[in-house]
């Protein structure tokens, strides 16, 4: 029997699922992911096929990419804005994002509108190589953090401090699929909005509680780590559903396997904490 006290687990706000609600009205919908090389476009110049969004920044054009012979969509970034120049000696940048001047070697503002995707060098995937998202985090923390420009201009501390914070929220976001996820439909054209979600089906929402039930009822650590060992079995295998539905432009798809994604990534929490109880 479903107990109140696993009632109030599943529907608590620690397991609250991002109301994920499309802020669009575009048709078609913009797709994008990326499966690297195998994706080509067939652009479209009339007016309709491009429209602005808030993401990227202003400066950045978004088209409508589309995709035959069952290839694979991605939203495309056109970067064809004005280059941006060395704030200290003029010269042209030539890479985006610049971190320092290749001339005068000194940091550089932040390009807010560049992807997260592009901050951290990653190929613009679901199932992106987190090992190489991490030296890339170290890579440019190395280089960036605000201690190293101690004895620098005030300017040169500021744009420090700046870009090392941009690369810690990129770093943060794309090292967790849940997040990683979520910021790939808002580059999609969704907009994420944080909320109770009223969508998960009644059967899901019975499975949920069980597992709460009997996470909460475990004697030993051996139980409590079976749990968590069914719920890294549940998300691998959301993982790749989800990185499907992205590759193929289903974004509804994507969002409702997200939000099954955020409550087992909370009972995988909840697992922790249960083995933290027995040491």
């Amino acid at each position: 029997m479903l107990t109140a006290k696993c009632l109030r687990s599943v529907c608590s706000p620690r397991l609250a699922v991002p109301s994920l609600r499309l802020k669009t009205s575009l048709q078609p919908v913009c797709k994008a992911a990326s499966c690297g090389a195998l994706c080509r476009s067939v652009s479209y110049s009339n007016n309709k096929d491009t429209w602005h969004s808030k993401f990227p920044a202003p400066g950045f054009k978004t088209e409508l990419s589309y995709y035959t012979a069952g290839l694979c969509p991605i939203g495309r970034y056109s970067t064809s804005h004005m280059k941006q120049s060395c704030w200290n000696c003029q010269q042209v940048l030539d890479k985006t994002p610049a971190f320092f001047c290749m001339a005068c070697k000194v940091v550089q503002r932040p390009d807010e509108g560049t992807s997260y995707f592009k901050i951290m060098d990653c190929d613009h995937t679901f199932t992106l190589d987190t090992q190489k998202l991490q030296r890339r985090y170290l890579q440019l923390q190395r280089s960036l953090h605000p201690d190293n420009f101690s004895q620098k201009s005030a300017k040169e501390q500021e744009y420090s401090e700046s870009q090392s914070a941009l690369v810690n929220k990129a770093y943060r976001t794309l090292l967790k699929p849940l997040s990683r996820g979520l910021y790939m439909l808002e580059l999609a054209g969704m907009r994420i909005e944080e909320g109770t979600d009223s969508e998960a089906q009644a059967d899901f929402l019975m499975e949920l509680m069980e597992i709460n039930e009997v996470l909460d009822e475990a004697q030993t650590p051996a139980e409590a780590t079976k749990i968590g060992h069914d719920m890294k079995g549940k998300l691998a295998d959301l993982t790749k559903q989800i990185d499907a539905a992205l590759c193929e432009g289903e974004l509804q798809t994507a969002k409702a396997l997200l939000a099954q994604m955020k409550y087992y990534a909370n009972i995988e929490e909840k697992v922790k904490e249960k083995l933290a109880e027995f040491m």
